[in-house]
């Protein structure tokens, strides 16, 4: 036999060695994380292709009224000027009442979720709140103004839309006119507003609208209503409500969901009226202000990956713990190497993992990937220590941990305290198997058997080797 090495005398340094190697295997744990992060950006840039022919998330704000009218003041030298600038007005009521139909679009192994919406909307301006904004009802153009209403994505539109304005109705145009900066897209159109009607603003002016719009995870509302109330629904039965708002009400179950919100002019930080221009951050926080539903897709395999690459390093330091004990008590030496594929194997498991949840679901996926990966560890070990008791005890830690992680996989809002209980549990066991271990009688015992071992044709003296 071969000269024992240092690391077969030492247990102290078996453990840095062993310790080194667990820190070797972060390099791996490492590549496979930056796969997965690659597959998952490759998700989104199909995401991306499929939308881009489709519709984006679309962002509705409606609807504003906008009024121009001429500005007067005196230039340098005192001579009286005028100007055109613009009265912003939004609606006293604003009622949204909407479906979403969604359907899932597979462009290779992706998927993408988009969705067709049928939305109205109805609601009143109040032209009495023009009196707020300082602004002569005598120097206003009446027969220039329109409305204006905000689509993110104008791919998205179905059909042309008619604006039922006061009993009189208008073919929306696209595109937003000049005078009206809230909105970046969407559609405008001329009105008629009479000018006595306007000055004694007594019965406020109806409105209504109708959307057939395509997207794509997300739709969204702006507030713009003194008083906003919505309400949608659809057969998507894993819906996630975003925004600067949630539902007041919801129902959420296997058919699907409904949810309705109500929004004040208290609840955000804008006027129902301003004069010339919001624009600037004024503008970015008036469309912050929007609430809605992302179709969430309950099984996200690319996150659900990245969580449990996560645990890798626990897995890899418990098996190999398992394997330094079956060293410390059976006085069984496991090579370096042994240790290393051993490591190696176990983060093989997230590949399989990956590769496999991208085609099938991803509790088969983590199954299979489990079964080959503990089967494989098994018989190696059992194998190469010529131990049915070290192959059975590294096969029954191994399935333990595979259900401990998918347990803190399936359980998202628990999974800090299922896994610190768990932990806990560990060490309390490695622990006690312990308790009564004389490490330095170990390593004495071992250090002479090594010495014992290596009296051999070496140890003998110089010239009986010559000779």
């Amino acid at each position: 036999m071969g000269k024992p090495t240092s690391f077969g005398r030492s247990i102290s340094l078996r453990i840095i060695i062993i310790a080194l190697l667990v820190l070797v295997l972060l390099i791996p744990i490492s590549m496979v994380t930056g796969l997965i992060h690659e597959r998952q950006q490759r998700s989104r840039e199909v995401t991306a292709e499929v939308t881009a022919k489709w519709a984006d998330t679309q962002q509705i704000g409606g609807i504003v009224l906008t009024l121009p009218y001429q500005k007067h003041w005196k230039d340098s030298d005192g001579k009286e000027q005028t100007s055109v600038s613009y009265v912003q007005l939004l609606p006293e009521s604003l009622n949204i009442k909407g479906s979403l139909n969604p359907f899932e679009r597979q462009r290779g192994i992706y998927k993408v979720i988009l969705y067709v919406a049928e939305i109205s909307y109805s609601g009143a301006f109040n032209l009495e709140n023009l009196s707020k904004c300082g602004v002569p009802l005598g120097d206003m153009i009446w027969s220039d103004a329109f409305v204006s209403i905000g689509i993110t994505d104008m791919r998205g539109i179905n059909e042309a839309m008619l604006l039922n304005w006061n009993g009189n109705s208008y073919q929306l145009e696209p595109g937003v006119r000049q005078g009206c900066d809230l909105f970046d897209t969407g559609v405008s159109v001329p009105i008629a507003i009479e000018p006595a009607a306007a000055e004694q603003s007594v019965t406020p002016i109806n409105f209504s609208f109708a959307l057939d719009l395509n997207g794509s995870e997300a739709i969204s509302f702006l507030p713009l209503g003194q008083i906003t109330t919505a309400e949608m629904s659809s057969e998507w039965a894993s819906p996630s409500f975003e925004g600067a708002f949630l539902p007041q009400t919801r129902s959420i179950d296997s058919n699907g969901f409904i949810a309705s919100w109500k929004v004040l002019d208290f609840n955000r930080n804008y006027p129902q009226q301003w004069v010339g221009n919001i624009g600037g951050a004024k503008l970015d926080e008036v469309r912050e202000y929007d609430f809605g539903v992302m179709l969430f897709s309950p099984i996200d395999q690319y996150s659900q990956s990245l969580r449990a690459v996560k645990y890798a390093i626990l897995f890899v330091g418990l098996t190999f713990l398992i394997f330094f004990m079956v060293e410390v008590f059976n006085r069984r030496r496991i090579h370096p190497v042994q240790y290393l594929l051993v490591g190696l194997a176990l983060c093989l498991f997230y590949v399989l993992l990956l590769s496999l949840s991208e085609h099938i679901a991803f509790a088969a996926a983590y199954v299979i990937a489990a079964l080959a990966c503990l089967v494989l560890i098994t018989v190696y070990v059992g194998s190469a220590l010529q131990s049915k008791v070290a192959a059975l005890a590294t096969a029954a830690t191994l399935a333990g941990l595979y259900a401990f992680m998918y347990v803190l996989l399936s359980n998202e809002d628990y999974a800090l305290l299922i896994g610190s209980v768990g932990l806990f549990v560990i060490m309390v066991a490695v622990m006690l198997l312990t308790r009564k271990v004389d490490w330095y009688r170990i390593e004495l015992r071992q250090e002479s058997a090594a010495d014992a071992e290596s009296s051999e044709p070496w140890d003998e003296p110089r010239d009986q080797l010559q000779e």
